[in-house]
């Protein structure tokens, strides 16, 4: 048994944890999808799902400082721009929403949301063509960033898992495995930031948890380089394949939630 503080943790409850922040290091600087897994675990060891979010950001955030750091000219902040003003939409409406009910409620909607998305995309690249001047370009349109800026502020604020709302919009824009990642890594710095004194308000962070996130920052460490050795070696097409099968995986695990 391990105590931290008012904390006291069973061997397996810390070793899942241990793999909670080392797959949040490797989703944030390799694989984006890979960090739709630390949700569930975490929430694994912590059975109220509104702490283990407040458990979850700061290792969030210090994973952020390596992957925003380490790709600070590969993020095109065109995009980042146009998501950012409605995704602090979402966190406002996040945190009030938190007051009222608990996220699990919210998960089923999430995940039916990103499996459309999902949907829409593939359809669109099996199709393989050019939309036509009168037509709509979907991924162009303001209300595409303004729908996915804002469903991905509310995600992040109630469950920290806005990933697959990203991996969406990312792979619309058709960016290279860097600047997807790089892109990724900037806009998540920033919300995840602006989402600090929300969950401060909320008594979701406190003292006692930030003594545990600390415990678990070298293995984020770890992950954050075995990410970018990963991101280096792995083929475009995989890495498109691996962030849009992980996705489905999250959405299909919020949907039966």
């Amino acid at each position: 048994m391990f105590d931290f503080g008012s904390f006291e943790l069973s061997s397996m409850q810390w070793a899942m944890l241990a793999l909670t922040a080392f797959l949040v290091g490797i989703a944030k600087t390799g694989i984006p999808g890979v960090g739709v897994i630390a949700v569930p675990l975490i929430a694994i060891v912590w059975t109220d799902a509104k702490e283990s979010v407040g458990l979850l950001l700061p290792l969030l955030i210090f994973a952020d400082l390596f992957a925003a750091g380490y790709y600070r000219r590969k993020a095109m902040w065109g995009h980042i721009i146009r998501l950012l003003p409605w995704a602090i939409a979402g966190i406002i409406a996040g945190y009030f929403t938190m007051k009222n009910i608990d996220g699990k409620h919210l998960k089923p909607v999430i995940g039916g949301i990103v499996l459309a998305m999902l949907g829409l995309n593939y359809f669109q690249s099996a199709g393989g063509k050019k939309p036509k001047d009168s037509e709509i370009a979907l991924p162009s349109h303001w209300a595409f960033a303004a729908v996915m800026g804002l469903v991905a502020g509310v995600i992040t604020m109630m469950a920290n898992a806005a990933g697959p709302v990203m991996i969406i919009y990312l792979l619309a824009m058709r960016l290279p495995k860097t600047e997807f990642v790089g892109t990724a890594a900037w806009f998540f710095f920033i919300v995840n930031w602006i989402k600090v004194p929300f969950m401060i308000n909320l008594g979701l962070v406190s003292t006692q948890s930030l003594k545990l996130n600390v415990t678990l920052f070298p293995l984020i460490a770890i992950g954050a380089v075995a990410g970018i050795l990963i991101l280096k070696h792995i083929p475009q097409k995989i890495f498109n394949k691996s962030v849009l099968i992980l996705a489905a995986a999250a959405a299909i695990k919020l949907l039966l939630s």
